[in-house]
C-alpha cells in the first residue's frame, strides 16, 4: 500500500481524496488518499513521521511555506517560488509545480483565437504565482498587474487603485484568492465589474461553486467567463505522472 494526502488548513471543498481514490481504483493500484488539514506548517514534520507518505499534494496557504522543509525543488518550482506537488524518493522529498501545466493548458483552450497582452491577477499567494509565470514566461504576456489588499512590490496596487486603472488594458482578469469558495459563495473580489465589457475573459481558478460570485458579475456585465475545474484536473494529473512514472 502506497500513501497519498492533500495538505492545506481547509479541506472540506476538497476534490482530491474522490479523485485520487477512484483514479487508484481505475488504474488497479493499491494506494490510499487522505485529507490533512493543518493548523500551521509546523504541524508538517509531525504529519510525515506519523504517516509514510509517496507523494503528497499542497493548497492554500501552504504552497510557498512548505519549500522550506523540502530537499530539493525542481527547476520550474523554483521558478514559479511555489510548490503544490511533492514526491517522496529514497529518503527525499521533492517539490515540483503541476499547477502551472493545469493553468496553462486551461487557459488557452477557454481563450481560443484570442491572444491578450496583459492581465490583472486578484491575489497574491502561490498560485498566482504559478499564474504570473505562465502568462509572463511561458506565454509572453507584458508584465502582470497584481492586485492585492496591499500592495508589496513592483507590478503590485491595490483593490482601491482600481479606480484609477483602465480596465480596457487588461483583457484578461484571473482570480487567484478564495474569494467565493464554497462555503462563502455570495464573496467576490472587490473589482468595478460595471468597466468589464464584452473583450474581457474572466478566469476563476475557483471551481467549487462552478460558477462563483466573480464569473457571474463579470458575465453580467459582457464578459466570458471560466472556472478552475480544468485546472485542477489537469494539475492532478500532473501530480500523478510525477509519483507514478
Amino acid at each position: 500500500m502506497r500513501y497519498f494526502g492533500l495538505i492545506g488548513q481547509k479541506l472540506g471543498h476538497s476534490f482530491s481524496k474522490k479523485y485520487f481514490t477512484e483514479k487508484f481504483e481505475r488504474e488497479k493500484i493499491e494506494g490510499q488518499y487522505e485529507l490533512y488539514e493543518i493548523p500551521t506548517i509546523k504541524e508538517l514534520p509531525a504529519l510525515w513521521a506519523r504517516v509514510p507518505l509517496s507523494g503528497m499534494n499542497v493548497t492554500i496557504p501552504y504552497k510557498q511555506e512548505v519549500m522550506d522543509y523540502l530537499d530539493e525543488i525542481s527547476p520550474e518550482a523554483a521558478a514559479v517560488g511555489a510548490v503544490n506537488t511533492v514526491l517522496f524518493r529514497e529518503g527525499r522529498k521533492i517539490g515540483y509545480n503541476t499547477d502551472t501545466y493545469g493553468f496553462r493548458v486551461s487557459l488557452l483552450n477557454f481563450l481560443g483565437d484570442t491572444k491578450p497582452e496583459q492581465a490583472l491577477v486578484l491575489g497574491n499567494g502561490g498560485a498566482a504565482k504559478a499564474v504570473r509565470y505562465v502568462l509572463e514566461q511561458q506565454l509572453g504576456y507584458k508584465p502582470c498587474l497584481t492586485v492585492s489588499r496591499s500592495a508589496a512590490g513592483p507590478n503590485q496596487i491595490t483593490y482601491a487603485d482600481l479606480k484609477e486603472l483602465n480596465l480596457d488594458d487588461y483583457p484578461l482578469i484571473v482570480n487567484t484568492t478564495p474569494l467565493g469558495m464554497y462555503p462563502y459563495e455570495e464573496d467576490a473580489p472587490a473589482i468595478p465589474y460595471e468597466r468589464l465589457g464584452e473583450g474581457h475573459f474572466a478566469y476563476d481558478l475557483i471551481y467549487n461553486p462552478a460558477e462563483t460570485r466573480f464569473m457571474q458579475l463579470a458575465e453580467q456585465h459582457g464578459a466570458q467567463a471560466c472556472n478552475g475545474m480544468e485546472m485542477l484536473i489537469l494539475q492532478a494529473e500532473g501530480a500523478w505522472e510525477i509519483w507514478n512514472s
